[in-house]
């Protein structure tokens, strides 16, 4: 049943929710993308967003992670306002148990459908490559602008999530042979995070499938100049190795 501060009764069930959070907040009526935006309140956004990043929670946890500045009484007296004010947009929560609010059934997480899809790929899958691939290279950011501590959290962990699947997609398209995809998501990985040398790994091992030495040499020695600037270090020996032994 839909929390009561937000909503009076219906004998009717209210229509389907999309919550998107990546690449900004955006509560959309109907399953699919493309419908009409409902409008959320800033503390009712907040609200909704904890709840899909993190789950159902008593109302002290979600009023002391919403307002940890405040003394408990006034922060869940916040709390009572913020559901208030989702107005039409209440039937997004409900109360399982007392004292307890999470999202309703018949809210679509964007969230849910990106973390099926990495650990589908990081599972080894033998189907629906193309369509993951596709979810995650068009990803964006979680909640950008949002700066709470619980969203740097989230968007950290799904930043690394993201990683792993793109090289883990990688690997396995150069297993099909398919170079052109399992590049793209490798750079993407390199994109997103510069720095990080398995991403430039995954890189090298597309050129080298395809016998493109020199390319693989170049790309290697661009990450060795940008390790050298940026942090004053050499790439691992695994990854010169694995260079000077295909040049061998």
């Amino acid at each position: 049943m839909a929390v009561t501060d937000c909503q009076a009764v219906r004998g009717d069930a209210p229509p389907a929710l999309r919550l998107q959070l990546l690449g900004g907040f955006h509560l959309s009526r109907g399953d699919g993308d493309g419908g009409p935006q409902v409008d959320v309140s800033a503390s009712g956004q907040q609200l909704l967003a904890l709840l899909g990043l993190r789950g159902p929670a008593t109302r002290s946890v979600l009023a002391g992670t919403l307002w940890p500045e405040v003394a408990e009484e006034r922060a869940r007296a916040c709390l009572r306002t913020a559901i208030w004010r989702l107005g039409t947009a209440g039937s997004a929560v409900t109360d399982p148990r007392p004292g307890v609010l999470g999202l309703s059934g018949r809210v679509r997480l964007d969230i849910q459908d990106f973390t099926a899809t990495a650990h589908r790929i990081l599972a080894a899958p033998t189907e629906g490559i193309g369509a993951a691939c596709a979810a995650l290279m068009g990803m964006g950011e979680l909640l950008p602008g949002w700066y709470q501590d619980w969203v740097v959290f989230e968007r950290e962990r799904l930043h690394q999530l993201r990683l792993h699947a793109l090289e883990a997609l990688s690997a396995r398209l150069v297993l099909r042979e398919q170079y052109a995809p399992a590049l793209e998501a490798a750079l993407e990985s390199t994109r997103i995070d510069p720095l990080r040398e398995s991403a430039h790994r995954a890189v090298v091992t597309v050129h080298l499938a395809e016998n493109n030495l020199a390319e693989a040499v170049r790309h290697f020695k661009a990450f060795r100049g940008l390790l050298r600037s940026e942090l004053g270090i050499e790439p691992s020996e695994q990854f010169r190795m694995m260079v000077r032994h295909a040049l061998a």
